[in-house]
């Protein structure tokens, strides 16, 4: 228990500073003079980057332990984040992001070490949700003290969020434990993040988990490529009235992964069955999204955000637990799948927002709606 806590302690730490930095990333780049591509290649340049290391920083802590990979993951973001802040060009904020997408493997170690402790299948997949929690609370406190932080500076909430990582990776360095005991010190490692992604793929069992993964990716970038611009389009709204929208969503992710996950979702059968469930409602909740009403936009964010977290829950799960002595490797291809969705994703829905946002919700239904096609015919891969 005494190690969860330290762990999760860690991930939330992390979490805040993703949260305080979202909000206010864009306005901060804009001020420097750059158009609104620039702002969302300095997105896609991180996701890239963070495609390429993830398999590799997984793998690796494989082999020497998660507390190494994540202590070093930590200060390199810490690094980056203080670069970024100190900027005087453009060339440094794309430093700032190269290095900390050339080492983001917090959050996937982070992943790893609560999938290690857990002692059995369904222990993991809970953590999983947890995971999940923090991310819902980060991005409640998180906005409001990037908020305002940015009264003070536009640079304030980057120069903040680079020494609370600093103050992180001293933390873990000092307190957090190794959870990964079967290390293997002469297991094979390529720097060519390509490697562990097909030998992943080459699996039949999961295949289908890692394809199915990434089009839920797509899918969940080409909302976020578009839900601001469509909520002011369509609905009027302005930034403070959005800045409300995701607290409340952010709620709701909160008492998802922390009340209905075990108390309700759980209880509907097997992963593979909550898989099927949940892709149904994800589909149906992006279409209902893409419905110029409130009622439909507001029924369809609930079941949305219900289904994607639980979804994140039940595939988590689902990839620690396929092989223990792979688990960081694939925790990491997951990751560095789901990042090439952030890069793919938001470049579709600039050309899908040019006719009208609303497409992208239609496609991003119509891409769950594929991935239960895929869901149903699975084979199980882990015990019920």
């Amino acid at each position: 228990m005494k190690t969860k806590v330290l762990l999760l302690i860690t991930i939330f730490i992390d979490v805040i500073g993703l949260g305080i930095i979202i909000p206010v990333l864009p306005f901060y780049v804009q001020g420097f003079g750059v158009s609104d591509a620039v702002v969302t290649v300095l997105f896609a340049v991180y996701a890239l980057l963070s495609f390429l290391s993830a398999p590799l920083l997984g793998s690796l802590s494989d082999r020497i332990g998660r507390r190494p990979v994540l202590v070093i993951s930590i200060a390199s973001s810490a690094i980056g984040w203080l670069v970024f802040a100190s900027a005087k060009s453009v060339f440094v904020l794309f430093l700032g992001r190269i290095i900390d997408g050339l080492a983001a493997g917090n959050i996937t170690s982070a992943q790893s070490a609560l999938a290690d402790i857990a002692k059995t299948d369904k222990e993991r997949t809970v953590n999983m949700g947890l995971f999940g929690a923090l991310f819902g609370i980060g991005f409640i406190v998180g906005p409001a003290i990037g908020g305002a932080l940015s009264h003070i500076s536009t640079t304030a909430p980057f120069w903040f969020v680079g020494i609370l990582a600093t103050l992180n990776a001293i933390f873990a360095f000092f307190f957090l434990p190794e959870t990964h005991h079967a290390k293997k010190a002469d297991a094979p490692l390529s720097i060519n993040p390509f490697i562990p992604i097909r030998d992943g793929l080459a699996l039949p069992e999961m295949r289908k988990v890692f394809v199915t993964w990434f089009i839920f990716g797509i899918a969940l970038s080409l909302q976020q490529g578009s839900f601001s611009l469509y909520l002011a389009r369509a609905f009027g709204m302005n930034a403070s009235n959005i800045g409300l929208l995701f607290g409340g969503i952010g709620i709701l992710i909160l008492i998802n992964q922390l009340v209905l996950l075990r108390r309700v979702w759980f209880k509907l059968g097997t992963p593979r069955a909550i898989g099927q469930i949940m892709f149904i409602a994800f589909g149906v909740g992006m279409i209902l999204q893409a419905v110029p009403l409130i009622p439909a936009l507001i029924i369809g964010l609930v079941v949305t955000t219900f289904s994607q977290g639980t979804l994140r829950a039940v595939y988590g799960g689902m990839i620690a637990n396929a092989a223990p002595e792979k688990r960081g490797e694939y925790i990491g291809i997951s990751a560095s799948l789901m990042s090439l969705s952030m890069v793919i994703g938001p470049f579709i829905a600039t050309f899908l927002v040019a006719r009208n946002p609303a497409i992208s919700f239609v496609v991003a239904g119509a891409l769950g709606l594929i991935a239960y096609t895929l869901n149903i015919n699975w084979k199980k891969i882990i015990k019920k």
